[in-house]
């Protein structure tokens, strides 16, 4: 049996609220894809893609099959209106770039390989969400409405702060500042809505910048009264052994960032790393 390394988030959830982040350890696929690619959209053998997704769902034994996202750099969230009517599973498969659920043993998930998986849960382990986060959904609010959506808060201005119960936010692996390069166009973009957020950027070279994605969504977060908020330590492109990396391979795999909701809050799947 295969047994890939995880992640584990380190962060005080609920005993019920289980959650993972992959890496590219284990796995069936090879040359860029080689280890745990689990995105069928990057060029890899669906045979092969079927394979890491079936070495998942063993290792951690899942509840039921991850809901995988069409994700499209947006700001939808599937399921995020209130709990998911009928069959909990429906969502599956839809375009979003995140997922929000109350019924256990549904399993949100979302795919990156330099982007930032967000995880979220309240404090009473009734709610949980996956979210997938690169600048333009960061940019467009997609937090915001995930914090909305974890709420369960309608008609409420992205500056009011959750007041209703505490959200605990993990920020798995993603681009760290060092690496990630970006236009002015793109730092203009988050300046226009929140002008102190000029200390997520440092000049680079030709008038472009680095850019601290988990920084800018610390920043956002702590706009919306969400302050517990751990993880962020893990950079995609500086370690290629561990991760996938689009900004430094161009053609590659992807990891994955789960979350689910456990009927009886057992001890946790071995094997992890805890971050």
């Amino acid at each position: 049996m295969i047994k890939p390394e995880m992640i584990e988030p380190d962060w005080p959830a609920p005993a019920r609220v289980r959650a993972y982040s992959t890496t590219r350890d284990g796995g069936v696929g090879t040359g860029v894809y080689a280890g745990l690619n689990l995105g069928d959209h990057v060029g890899d053998t669906p045979e092969g893609v079927a394979r890491n997704r079936a070495i998942l769902r063993e290792h951690l034994q899942l509840p039921s099959d991850p809901l995988w996202l069409r994700q499209v750099h947006g700001c939808r969230l599937a399921g995020e209106d209130s709990a998911i009517p009928g069959d909990a599973r429906s969502f599956g498969g839809c375009e979003a770039d995140g997922a929000v659920t109350g019924t256990a043993g549904v399993v949100c998930v979302v795919m990156t390989a330099d982007c930032l998986p967000v995880l979220l849960c309240n404090d009473r382990g009734t709610r949980v969400a996956a979210v997938h986060a690169g600048w333009r959904g960061l940019a467009s609010g997609i937090l915001e409405r995930a914090i909305s959506a974890m709420g369960g808060v309608s008609g409420r201005s992205p500056s009011e702060p959750i007041a209703s119960e505490r959200i605990l936010v993990w920020l798995g692996p993603v681009i760290g500042p060092d690496a990630f390069e970006v236009g002015p166009e793109v730092r203009e973009r988050f300046l226009e809505t929140d002008p102190e957020s000029i200390g997520a950027f440092r000049a680079s070279r030709d008038g472009r910048f680095l850019a601290d994605l988990a920084g800018l969504a610390r920043r956002r977060l702590a706009r919306l009264g969400v302050t517990e908020v751990y993880g962020g330590g893990y950079c995609t492109h500086s370690d290629p052994r561990r991760f996938f990396s689009y900004r430094r391979d161009g053609v590659t795999g992807r990891m994955a960032s789960l979350i689910w909701l456990d009927g009886d809050g057992d001890a946790a799947a071995g094997g992890a790393l805890h971050a």
